[in-house]
């Protein structure tokens, strides 16, 4: 927890809550023992007045009692709640340390410089196309939020599009999430602020959620979370695995940045779309499908001609979740610079574990005998285990846009599209002209 830059306060709470929480249980189970046998006195008691004091007795086992197993409630929740602030393993060869200390994998490209004629960035180039309005959803929303049009438009369209299409080819099957979850299963998932940090999470209520015991409402920060929370609470057959699946959804994420040159316009936002890729596997397939992934998002970037370059991620970089993380940065000349526009991390058994998404092992049938024979639990969960997830970014809409602008443009101020774009785009032109 100290190399992933995680206050380990809460290892040790949950250490004594846990030893409070058994103190309490056994206290409760004495007090009922103490109940039991009162009240069998009661009934066998042989006058009134005896009666009367087994009564009294059983009055205050039984007041005895329901302060221990309150107090047990609350003990139980704060061991929950404090035991999910403690993050996953980490994988033995991921860097040590902060971001700096990133390992580069591999380049794919040369880098663009301003060598022809001056480049500019993306948010000059989308307002010289009027693709883009910043100013107008400031007003409207706040900062940090815009509307997209005309080529900015069509250019998330074609980037859903042409991502989900890609996906699917290689056996993802496609999901339209929901922007809104439980906050329980967006906690589930990993994505909870840290002690020392504000919450990236935009919670949502309305009228009826005010004051009363309805489920908690969050905006998704990723596609990630509703679709791992198509899992929860499965047992899976290990015949069924890996499920792939490759989903869309809006993100919203609280974060405001730095507000640095690097980060104006549409680099980092409150809201922006995003297709998100989502798998679930034994143990043992994991490993092989981080590199699924990767090879996936390598494949896709190349072919819409960016220059960019592959991270393993050290362990300050890896949230809560990730057993393992890559990053992919794209070069953007109009910040002649790297910027993140992917990443793929492999959870193991971390959501898995808090949303009870678990497998029943082909050695099962093997081991029982016939389908039709009922067999007992107790008997069959010695082949239950936990799933793993995994989880890439297909296409982060708005930092893609800002990539291929930037590494597109021409010389009189138009855009190339990259041909697997075209064919989304109305009347398949090849330029954005001004």
């Amino acid at each position: 927890m100290k190399l992933r830059n995680y206050e380990p306060d809460c290892v040790y709470n949950v250490k004594n809550l846990f030893e409070e929480k058994t103190g309490l249980k056994q206290k409760a189970e004495s007090f009922r023992q103490e109940r039991d046998q009162v009240n069998q006195s009661i009934r066998s008691a042989k006058s009134k007045e005896e009666r009367e004091t087994y009564i009294s007795k059983a009055k205050h086992w039984k007041e005895q009692l329901r302060q221990v197993e309150e107090k047990l409630v609350k003990i139980e929740s704060e061991l929950v709640n404090q035991a999910l602030l403690i993050p996953n393993d980490t994988h033995p060869q991921t860097p040590v340390g902060p971001e700096a200390n990133a390992k580069i994998l591999k380049t794919v490209g040369t880098p663009r410089r301003s060598s022809e004629f001056s480049l500019k960035d993306h948010l000059t180039i989308a307002e010289n196309l009027d693709m883009v309005d910043f100013e107008q959803a400031a007003l409207v929303t706040g900062s940090k939020f815009y509307y997209l049009k005309n080529g900015g438009a069509w250019l998330e369209f074609a980037l859903t599009q042409y991502a989900m299409h890609k996906a699917a080819s290689k056996g993802f099957t496609p999901v339209l999430a929901p922007d809104l979850v439980r906050t329980s299963i967006a906690y589930g998932c990993g994505f909870q602020p840290r002690k020392k940090e504000a919450s990236q999470i935009y919670d949502v209520s309305t009228a009826s959620t005010i004051n009363t015991t309805a489920p908690k409402l969050c905006l998704v920060g990723t596609a990630e979370i509703p679709l791992a929370g198509m899992f929860a609470q499965k047992l899976l057959k290990e015949e069924e695995l890996p499920k792939k699946l490759v989903g869309f959804s809006h993100s919203f994420r609280a974060e405001a940045g730095h507000g640095s040159a690097e980060e104006r316009g549409l680099y980092r936002v409150h809201q922006f779309s995003k297709v998100e890729l989502f798998t679930v596997t034994t143990p043992a397939q994991s490993e092989d499908m981080l590199q699924e992934l990767r090879s996936l998002q390598e494949e896709m970037f190349s072919e819409l001609g960016l220059c960019f370059r592959v991270l393993d991620m050290p362990t300050e970089e890896l949230g809560a979740s990730a057993y393992r993380k890559y990053d992919i940065e794209a070069w953007m000349p109009g910040k002649n610079g790297w910027g993140e526009i992917s990443s793929t991390s492999n959870c193991t058994d971390y959501q898995t574990r808090r949303l009870d998404v678990r497998y029943l092992s082909s050695e099962f049938k093997e081991n029982v005998g016939p389908k039709d024979v009922r067999v007992p639990w107790h008997i069959k969960e010695k082949w239950v285990n936990y799933c793993h997830t995994l989880n890439g970014t297909a296409m982060a809409i708005p930092r893609v846009i800002v990539a291929l602008l930037e590494t597109h443009q021409k010389k009189d101020g138009s855009v190339d599209i990259p041909l697997p774009l075209r064919k989304w785009i109305p009347n398949e032109p090849a330029v954005f002209k001004i």
